[in-house]
């Protein structure tokens, strides 16, 4: 989900304003990557591929499928091949840079949560210049990322939503804290009660909400609202729990975390759970592993630590020099059952340990639960969880613990159009003791490194992952990747310094998502088309507006119909902002786009979520106002006192706010049908 302004395709020469908000450059502060292997990477496959034959041929479009496919998506399929155009209707929005959202004529696009708003009816009301970590708790939390819906009683107008906090910008929560000497950004350290503010609006939303005379209103009272935060008990389940490795001195038993942090994408469960992804966890941990310590290797493959938040300076826990196995505690999924507010949310530990984006799912056809998982840092892996259990549609309480058990792979792409999922199990192959494994816990803590022993091909930063039960396809979004070197491509496929992404489409063999094989092909290459060098692939009927680059998170709706969320266009890189993309996938109309929705100066477009009956859209609009210096006609930092938008409230006493946007149609319907 997120690249915390995403400036990973910048050059060093424009960063200096921003330099010191760490937390915005996250993502860029890994630096070139931590794989060291020299597996091959997906720019040279795909550029040995193509070389052979000709673009968007491939076996994908000419593969039969046997799925269950919504009657809606039929007709919208057949009127789009009949028409031989879109399957979306709506006229775009104009691609932009301003201090406003913006949506398709003919919709609404109303805020319906920001950050500090109130969440139960006890909730004090948000004052920027008076917080605490207690109103925190009870208020909606800061930089939303993800966002999921769970019917309540089946209904597509009455339900929860749920929401990832990914991370927090205190340059922009907090005054005070910015000064600017001789033109540079200085920020001063935070205070333990900020840091406490900060730890608050981390974790998640659960919160009831109800469209009410074509309106959606968040329901205060709601039984099963609930905050989780850093400071949430949450249980370690599954293989990795008790292990010696993951053991505190807080926690002698190695089966409870307190606190999630960096929850990016994630999902929600076919049987009604939220499930959260954490992924940059190394900027939360600072201080030095003991000399010789057997955790070095392993953390430096996470980057741990980056020290981008200062919380070690108040909490033993996030100093490796005082806690050396905390920072094994966190890179997981975590589960929260929704239905009990008071229930210990848990650390899935089967479905694998890395930079986790997104947990999406599908209910295969022999009923196991196949997950697709992306592990977001450049020359990274994709995943995919199988539950060894199946799907009970009829007793939600026998799918409550699914995810302890299961196979994890990783994905193996080869130059014929083929994807091999390689089994991540302790005794399978290189995962041996010989290699440093001593049982199944150990390839799970060290996910990348068994990844890297079996092969795995290092994609451009994956982050969503989504299957789409209407056609059978599972789309990966691969944001970008400016270190690829010239030497790692061809002529065929020209994405040195690959800045602006691109997406593949999978078919599982036989149309089943458990299989152990499967075909790729590329849907886009994403970037101006009009600039031949950039390569970009989209049809010719995609307008000016309607192409995008850095592909992030991506949504399926009920018509099972692409959306594809951006992070890390600007004026410098794009000319635009983020937004989202209704993308083509059947017929003739493969490859066109058209810009749907576009965020305020600064922000990062995340979700997006569909209701089950196509009428709402909710979007994220995360950290509108970040950055400074690539934002012109700006050209400075922005920070609380001078910001770059005062998005969504636009008044002088109060900050930007992150925000949940829902988008309907202007007198009701399907959205862009």
């Amino acid at each position: 989900m997120t690249e915390h302004r995403s400036t990973e395709h910048r050059s060093t020469e424009h960063r200096s304003p921003d330099a010191q908000f760490r937390t915005s450059l996250l993502e860029e502060n890994d630096g070139p990557g931590t794989n060291p292997t020299d597996n091959k990477t997906m720019g040279e496959i795909i550029a040995a591929r193509f070389s052979r034959r000709g673009f968007l041929q491939g076996s994908l479009a000419a593969t039969a499928i046997a799925v269950t496919v919504s009657p809606l998506a039929l007709i919208l399929a057949d009127d789009a091949r009949a028409a031989g155009g879109s399957a979306f209707t709506f006229d775009e929005v104009e691609a932009g840079v301003d201090d406003k959202h913006h949506v398709a004529p003919g919709y609404d696009a109303d805020v319906l949560l920001r950050w500090g708003d109130p969440l139960f009816a006890d909730s004090p009301e948000f004052d920027p210049t008076k917080q605490s970590a207690q109103a925190q708790e009870r208020q909606f939390g800061y930089n939303n990322d993800y966002v999921g819906y769970i019917p309540l009683d089946g209904s597509a107008e009455h339900g929860l939503l749920v929401v990832n906090h990914e991370y927090t910008n205190p340059h922009l929560m907090f005054p005070g804290l910015v000064t600017i000497v001789d033109g540079e950004a200085k920020q001063a350290p935070l205070s333990k009660e900020q840091v406490d503010v900060e730890m608050a609006a981390h974790g998640g939303t659960i919160v009831e909400i109800r469209k009410v005379s074509g309106k959606w209103q968040v329901v205060r009272d709601g039984k099963l609202n609930r905050r989780i935060t850093s400071n949430t008990e949450i249980a370690l389940s599954g293989p990795v729990a008790g292990h010696d490795r993951v053991k505190t001195n807080a926690d002698p038993t190695g089966t409870k975390v307190i606190g999630t942090v960096n929850n990016c994408a994630g999902g929600v469960t076919p049987w009604g759970t939220y499930v959260m992804a954490e992924e940059n966890i190394h900027g939360y941990f600072s201080g030095e592993l003991p000399a010789g310590h057997a955790e070095a290797a392993n953390y430096k493959r996470l980057g741990i630590p980056e020290g981008a938040y200062e919380w070690a300076a108040h909490y033993d826990r996030f100093d490796l020099g005082k806690e050396s196995n905390e920072a094994n505690r966190f890179g997981w999924i975590v589960e929260v059952d929704v239905n009990d507010p008071t229930s210990t949310p848990k650390k899935r530990t089967a479905m694998g340990r890395f930079k986790h984006e997104g947990a999406e799912s599908i209910v295969a056809k022999d009923g196991r639960v196949v997950f697709y998982l992306g592990d977001d840092e450049r020359f990274d892996y994709v995943y995919k969880f199988v539950t060894t259990g199946k799907f009970n549609a009829e007793d939600r309480a026998a799918n409550l613990d699914l995810l302890d058990d299961g196979t994890l792979h990783v994905a193996k792409f080869a130059e014929d159009g083929s994807v091999e999922w390689l089994p991540v199990v302790f005794g399978q192959g290189p995962l041996t003791a010989e290699n440093g494994f001593a049982s199944q816990a150990d390839v799970l803590i060290e996910t990348r490194r068994a990844a890297d022993l079996l092969g795995a091909t290092k994609m451009d930063r994956p982050e969503d992952i989504q299957p789409n039960a209407a056609n059978g396809k599972v789309y990966v979004m691969l944001t970008n990747n400016s270190k690829r070197k010239a030497d790692q491509v061809d002529a065929a496929n020209p994405r040195a310094e690959n800045a602006f992404g691109h997406i593949i489409e999978i078919v599982e063999d036989g149309g089943d998502f458990t299989a152990a094989k499967g075909k790729w092909e590329v849907l886009l290459k994403c970037g101006d088309p009009a600039v031949a060098e950039v390569g970009a692939t989209f049809s010719t009927a995609t307008t000016a507006n309607g192409w995008f680059g850095m592909p992030d998170n991506c949504a399926v709706d009920a018509a099972g119909r692409l959306w594809v969320s951006t992070d890390g266009q600007g004026p410098k890189a794009t000319g635009r902002t983020d937004g989202l993309w209704a993308v083509d996938t059947e017929g003739e109309a493969r490859a066109t786009s058209k810009l749907f929705f576009r965020v305020p100066i600064g922000a990062e477009m995340c979700g997006p979520l569909f209701t089950p009956d196509d009428q709402t859209a909710f979007v994220a609009v995360q950290h509108p106002a970040d950055g400074g210096e690539d934002w012109e006609p700006f050209g400075r930092p922005s920070y609380y006192e001078d910001l770059s938008t005062r998005w969504p409230d636009f008044k002088p006493d109060m900050p930007v706010r992150p925000s949940v946007v829902a988008i309907t149609k202007q007198g009701g319907g399907k959205i862009a049908v």
